[in-house]
């Protein structure tokens, strides 16, 4: 895989693309899939692109939607060995609104077989949203090729944070496990697969009590996780969610304060630490801080990340952390080049988090509002990053494009 320019994924596409998800073959760096929201035909379905040249060309298309449903959102992918790439959505359609639902494939992306719900929805009464895939890829685990989503079922004033699990990739789901205690406001679940197939679920809570970022751990592929009393959770870090809209003129669009998890499965140095990012408001402004454990157990405090000026922000951070080296790379969205437009920038560390530089992965700072003169409300909620072989940052974004101010997925290494 070579260093590529930044290349427009969906820019011949109509409709809109946003919420990117990447997935690397780790034998095959050439092999990468990615999944989106996509209204390019008409119904918000899950768009699929896939690249067999390291990033240079993408084919597009969308995956089928199971009868039904009329739609989908927040996709994800991940991938396992030597050829298995696995997606959840969020699919809706009136009373089954706020279904899970999985694709898998045996052979990159070529082909995949029919969906599979994973957990049903029923509208308002329980309505599993953000759903987050993790593939368990470690060569030094008994449980490779086991699949763990997490997902936020949503209530009017609380919500929880459940997973479930496959051992069959994809093809068929246990029933879910409720990870967080107590009840509260949650939006999205964290999930990170250990150099020994730990499984690693996080989530922020963020009221009604103190705001905090919060972890279980499970060291039997899935099936029990600590601690068990209570479902009791493991403390991160206190956090200071972050403004929605964010405090700049002319923003409207939302910001979610999520967690993201990060495992070091590579036989480095730093094998086996566990890392977790947020964006958090504790100075006055939106940044992206970060905590390491060697364990899960024990966490080092909080410390930011991107060395962006005092008063910008910077949010949507999420980590990949290399299996062949350990580096650790968190990309986020921010404001610090121009205070209104909107950049790329990566966080890199090649020594266990101890030092970290920041570069820009844009070419171009795009408005949020496209061309609208009424300030865009949602952009998505999230960008995504893999690592490919020997070790690059393989990343994917979404920003609007001129002259259409249309919302389309970038790729950047």
């Amino acid at each position: 895989m070579s260093i590529l320019p930044v290349v427009n994924i969906t820019g011949a596409l109509g409709g809109n693309q946003f919420e990117p998800s990447i997935a690397v073959n780790t034998l095959n760096p050439n092999i990468m899939c990615v999944v989106a929201v996509d209204t390019s035909t008409g119904p918000t379905l899950t768009g699929f692109y896939r690249t067999i040249d390291g990033g240079s060309t993408w084919s597009t298309t969308v995956l089928p939607q199971p009868s039904g449903y009329s739609g989908a959102e927040a996709p994800t992918i991940d991938y396992t060995f030597p050829s298995t790439f696995i997606v959840t959505v969020h699919l809706f359609n009136g009373i089954n609104d706020g279904t899970i639902a999985s694709y898998t494939s045996f052979d990159n992306g070529e082909t995949w077989q029919p969906p599979v719900i994973v957990q049903a929805g029923y509208g308002t009464i329980v309505h599993n949203d953000e759903p987050f895939i993790a593939v368990d890829r470690s060569p030094g685990s008994p449980y490779r090729g086991h699949a763990y989503v997490g997902y936020t079922p949503l209530a009017t004033t609380s919500s929880a944070i459940f997973t479930q699990r496959s051992v069959t990739q994809g093809l068929t789901w246990e029933p879910p496990d409720r990870q967080s205690n107590p009840r509260g406001i949650h939006d999205r679940a964290a999930l990170a697969v250990g150099f020994s197939g730990q499984v690693y679920a996080g989530y922020i809570i963020t009221g009604p009590a103190s705001p905090s970022a919060l972890l279980r751990i499970s060291y039997d592929g899935g099936i029990n996780y600590e601690p068990q009393l209570d479902r009791q959770a493991t403390f991160i870090s206190s956090v200071v969610p972050a403004p929605s809209p964010l405090p700049v003129p002319n923003y409207a669009f939302r910001v979610q304060t999520n967690l993201c998890l990060g495992a070091d499965i590579s036989v480095g140095p730093n094998s086996g630490t566990v890392y977790a990012v947020w964006n958090d408001a504790r100075n006055g402004y939106t940044d992206v801080f970060l905590s390491k454990s060697p364990d899960g157990l024990l966490w080092s405090a909080p410390v930011s990340i991107t060395g962006a000026p005092p008063g910008t922000q910077n949010f949507f951070p999420f980590i990949t952390v290399s299996p062949f080296a350990g580096t650790i790379r968190v990309i986020y969205m921010t404001n610090r080049i121009d205070g209104f437009l909107l950049d790329v920038f990566v966080a890199e560390s090649f020594d266990g988090g101890a030092t970290f530089s920041n570069r820009r992965l844009t070419t171009t700072s795009f408005n949020p509002n496209g061309n609208s003169p009424v300030p865009t409300v949602l952009i998505g909620d999230y960008i995504t990053a893999a690592t490919a072989a020997p070790d690059n940052l393989a990343a994917v974004w979404m920003a609007t494009t001129p002259p259409t101010g249309k919302l389309d997925v970038y790729f950047g290494t």
